[in-house]
């Protein structure tokens, strides 16, 4: 274990995507993970990515506003987030008022784990877990309560003892209820799984042709089954309806182009199926809180925090 002050912690960084930044973290490969922690008045850091695994806790911070992949959100006193390999993400002060954020932050090697390792039995949860990460991870307020104590003492810890709490808060974040991942599958290019090859092959199909004009009809055929059959079990599977499940796959592709092109918003609007660029402001900002040219500029112009 290494644990570092974060002030402290100097950062080589390489251009991306704008002003997004590649983050070369202090983690050693004689490291099996590093700590930092902090107490700060407030956050001030570009957007970043990095290829080590994250957690990070962060107490007494409300009204900042948290970027994940294309998930924004404004977050309360307590945040416990899991954030994995390349993501983009970031802290910005937004509305939060506090003079005294407590930051512990936790990365390690995302082959620290090989998959002999974690396709075990008894390591299933926290596989599931990682895979998850690639799109962030929020948890609830009930596991950060309870894992607080833990992470706060973490730094106590030393040697062997410490790779086995490490393991061990893994774990229970793994079988925790209520996690929820945030950012969008089709803007991290990540296939999710369903357990289900109707819905699976639904998805693929619509990944392939979110530029044009889908119909439920032709999406029903394609997996064999009526237009009422397959309304009600795409929303039973995925918990959405077939155009918000569609409209979810669009946006995560139109906030790609947003932050990786110069492209017009009314030409990326066009280019992701959507038929007129008011109902792609009204969506995006229904889904986003923010309208299209609010999160191009927050991308590439808003300040946040190295974590």
């Amino acid at each position: 274990m290494q644990l570092v002050n974060l002030p402290a912690c100097l950062l080589s960084i390489f251009n991306m995507n704008k002003d997004i930044m590649r983050k070369i973290t202090p983690l050693t490969q004689n490291d099996c993970f590093i700590i930092f922690s902090e107490v700060t008045k407030e956050f001030s850091s570009p957007l970043h990515y990095h290829e080590e695994f994250e957690l990070n806790f962060i107490m007494n911070a409300k009204g900042a506003k948290r970027i994940v992949g294309d998930s924004i959100e404004v977050i309360d006193d307590l945040e416990l987030i899991m954030i994995g390999p390349n993501l983009y993400h970031s802290w910005l002060p937004h509305q939060c008022k506090s003079q005294e954020i407590r930051e512990i932050t936790i990365q390690w090697h995302k082959d620290l784990f090989d998959n002999k390792f974690l396709f075990r039995n008894q390591l299933n949860f926290i596989r599931s877990l990682f895979e998850r990460s690639s799109k962030g991870i929020s948890f609830s307020k009930e596991i950060i309560r309870l894992l607080a104590p833990r992470l706060l003492s973490l730094n106590e810890k030393n040697g062997f003892d410490s790779v086995l709490e490490i393991m061990s808060i893994l774990h229970d974040l793994s079988v925790s209820p209520n996690m929820r991942t945030l950012s969008n599958a089709s803007f991290t290019n990540e296939q999710i799984s369903y357990n289900s090859r109707r819905i699976e092959r639904a998805f693929q199909f619509m990944n392939r042709n979110f530029d044009r004009a889908v119909t439920l009809k032709e999406v029903a055929k394609l997996v064999n089954m009526t237009e009422a059959s397959f309304s009600r079990f795409i929303k039973k599977r995925t918990g959405n309806t077939f155009v918000d499940s569609l409209n979810e796959i669009r946006l995560g592709h139109a906030s790609k182009k947003l932050i990786d092109t110069t492209h017009s918003i009314a030409e990326i609007s066009y280019n992701c199926g959507f038929n007129n660029i008011s109902n792609f402001n009204r969506i995006f900002k229904k889904k986003k809180g923010c309208t299209p040219k609010e999160f191009r500029g927050i991308f590439t112009t808003g300040p946040g925090v190295f974590m």
